[in-house]
């Protein structure tokens, strides 16, 4: 979501034990994370915030968080580079508003210790922990040398940094065995990293690896060490203050992914008892401990089928997934950062922290889920409407309706949060809340986040890091339908069709037509469904339309207000909720679609094609040169990530249509081959 950040005023503290008449005057939020828009939807009124200020890049000048506040500060255009990422921009912003503390949020600079160091040269408060920590976790080489030496459970691996040359790769692999992962030595979020499982998979993993670390963190350096295969993520959420205190506020389970990046969380896990969470929780504080932590922060696990959980990496912020266990402990993560950054002591004691009820969060991307579980997707939100009006749901976005959803950034559009009284609750609060979310002009992951949640393996709580590929191993379909489903669907926009029909005959109520003919009661229409046509009869009583489908009649009725996004609306007696595409004719119409030309395939095999919108940042062939079947033609980056684009068959290169640095669209032509 485009949401960057906010100038907070603390003018006198009321109710806050220890908090009362506070030195912290302004706090700055810098960046584009639904952290921020939270700070500006609370403002916590029982310590007096309200003044804001949003520092925002070019492109998202109109978005929710810039109208939220005061004023804005623009600190560049939209590449990162020149704005999130322009420490100097940043800085200057921060010194023209007067702040004198900033929130990171995630992401960007919010794990960057000089960042962290010119704030503290300026006198302002880094709302997060000292430079010491956040180097010493951010470098995933020393975090683990240093998670070595407090005991905590580590990954076997190689120590150290591993330089780009073959010798390094080999002896490492070598020591290692196969599957390896690659990843980057600064950063997180799942940029940067590669499984390998031959020598060939770990020479691409290294520069696929070293070029995304490179664009994302500054710092390409990498480390290697054993994968494990088929684990459990799961992560303990820890807060420490200034004075040596530190707890562990229960875990996340995080193991649904899409190329190691998470699509759905939960708290607290299926899967561990109470003796194997007291030990991830006692192994995280040991560590926040060893490097004086004083904040909110994650130190992040891989879990085997017998529990046994290895250290992975300590994420010195917020983490994206940071509201499900605000639900099930009642602590505000965001406020408890401002205190500790303040320098007052925590305010509870290990065992007040509580597990109540449970939390899930689904990520709700701009992404093509029927493409690798979700490429990324751009354009403007044509129609948007958040489920908040149900019970038990939180949404946390930066957008609206209107909004842009560019190439620059993270494709997330919300963080959608049910909570319940247990798994069960939740589970169906989330899946009413994913039902009743609107999203229009871009393609989104919701109906494959409503897959997962009502998969009897999700359900089951067995799930696993390769959860995706296990359950989809030829990618993501979509929701199959039954012969009653298909039938309902089917009515339902037969009769949605029948009933804009005769909305577009009347004004103010009446025909448009005084004189017109008897309004009709029966029609006959075609519909296409998934590559299938179906004859329908339907018919028309006081708001009831029965719907004659495959031999069976089904009634739709309800208020057919047709301005709402959602139409509560009865299918033979039950309430249903139904996202799908149907194509719906009139049987002339359906007569006459027959005489059209059909648009032949695409040889696909002769031209190579850009899957998604993005940057062109490598061209690797020119015009009569030889390719091999698999071999890289070119490389394009979207929202961060890079993507190899591959020969389909061996042949010669005929004329090359893009070159790096260009803007690419989704379709538009790369390479032809003869």
């Amino acid at each position: 979501p485009s949401v960057g950040g906010a100038q907070v005023n603390v003018l006198e503290v009321r109710g806050e034990r220890g908090l009362r008449n506070t030195a912290i005057v302004h706090v700055s939020v810098v960046f584009r994370t639904p952290t921020h828009l939270w700070v500006l939807q609370v403002s916590y009124p029982e310590w007096g915030l309200f003044h804001t200020c949003a520092c925002v890049c070019v492109c998202v000048f109109p978005q929710v968080h810039v109208k939220m506040a005061d004023e804005a500060v623009c600190v560049g255009p939209a590449p990162t580079s020149k704005s999130y990422l322009n420490m100097d921009a940043i800085m200057d912003a921060i010194r023209q508003t007067g702040a004198q503390a900033v929130h990171p949020g995630y992401g960007f600079l919010s794990e960057n210790k000089e960042f962290a160091r010119r704030l503290a040269a300026e006198g302002v408060t880094f709302i997060g922990p000292d430079t010491h920590a956040i180097q010493a976790m951010g470098d995933k080489i020393e975090s683990k040398l240093i998670a070595k030496a407090a005991r905590v459970n580590t990954i076997p691996g190689f120590d150290g940094v591993v330089k780009w040359r073959r010798a390094d790769e080999c002896r490492c692999v070598c020591l290692l065995g196969y599957p390896v992962m690659i990843k980057a030595s600064a950063g997180g979020g799942g940029k940067g990293m590669r499984i390998a499982w031959s020598d060939d998979e770990t020479r691409e993993g290294f520069r696929f690896s070293s070029q995304e670390a490179a664009s994302s963190f500054g710092d390409d350096r990498l480390l290697i060490e054993k994968y494990i295969d088929n684990p459990r993520h799961i992560e303990i959420q820890v807060l420490a203050d200034k004075h040596g205190n530190a707890l562990w506020l229960n875990e996340r389970e995080c193991s649904i992914q899409r190329r190691n990046q998470k699509v759905v969380e939960e708290a607290p896990s299926t899967f561990l008892d109470p003796a194997t969470r007291r030990a991830m929780g006692e192994q995280a504080v040991s560590l926040a401990k060893a490097v004086q932590y004083s904040s909110a922060g994650t130190v992040e696990f891989l879990v085997d089928s017998k529990k046994n959980f290895y250290f992975l990496e300590m994420n010195t912020r917020l983490q994206v997934e940071h509201p499900i266990t605000e639900c099930i402990t009642g602590l505000d993560l965001v406020q408890q950062m401002i205190r500790i950054a303040k320098g007052y002591k925590l305010q509870h004691k290990q065992e007040d922290i509580p597990i109540n009820g449970w939390a899930i969060e689904s990520r709700v991307y701009a992404e093509d889920p029927y493409k690798s579980f979700g490429l990324p997707s751009i354009g403007r939100l044509s129609q948007y409407e958040e489920p908040v009006r149900l019970s038990g749901v939180r949404v946390d976005s930066g957008i609206q309706e209107g909004s842009d959803i560019s190439i620059y950034y993270d494709p997330m559009i919300s963080k959608l949060v049910a909570y319940g009284a247990s798994r069960a609750d939740a589970l169906k609060k989330m899946e009413a809340a994913l039902d009743n979310y609107v999203i229009r002009g871009v393609t989104h992951n919701i109906p494959l986040l409503r897959e997962i949640i009502v998969h009897p393996r999700f359900v089951a709580g067995d799930i696993s890091t390769n959860f995706l590929p296990e359950v989809y191993p030829d990618g993501f379909k979509g929701h199959p339908l039954s012969a009653g489903d298909r039938r309902e669907l089917l009515a339902a926009a037969a009769a949605l069709h029948i009933a804009a029909q005769l909305r577009s005959q009347r004004f103010l109520g009446e025909q448009r037509v005084s004189a017109a003919a008897q309004e009709r009661r029966h029609w006959e229409l075609c519909l296409e469904l998934e590559k299938s046509v179906h004859m329908l009869a339907v018919s028309h009583s006081r708001g009831t339309y029965t719907v004659e489908v495959d031999g069976e009649k089904v009634e739709v009725s309800g208020e057919w207000n047709l301005a709402s996004a959602l139409l509560p609306l009865s299918i033979n007696g039950s309430h249903k909720v139904l996202q799908f595409k149907v194509r719906v004719l009139s049987v002339l119409a359906a007569s006459l679609s027959k005489h059209m030309p059909e648009k032949l395939p695409e040889d696909t095999s002769s031209i190579l094609r850009s899957p998604m919108p993005g940057t062109v940042v490598g061209v690797a062939v020119k015009p009569g040169d030889t390719v091999a079947v698999g071999q890289e033609i070119c490389v394009i980056e979207a929202m961060k990530m890079q993507n190899s684009m591959t020969a389909a068959k061996t042949a010669k290169v005929k004329s090359v249509h893009c070159k790096t640095g260009e803007t690419v669209g989704e379709g538009d032509l790369l390479v032809e081959l003869e």
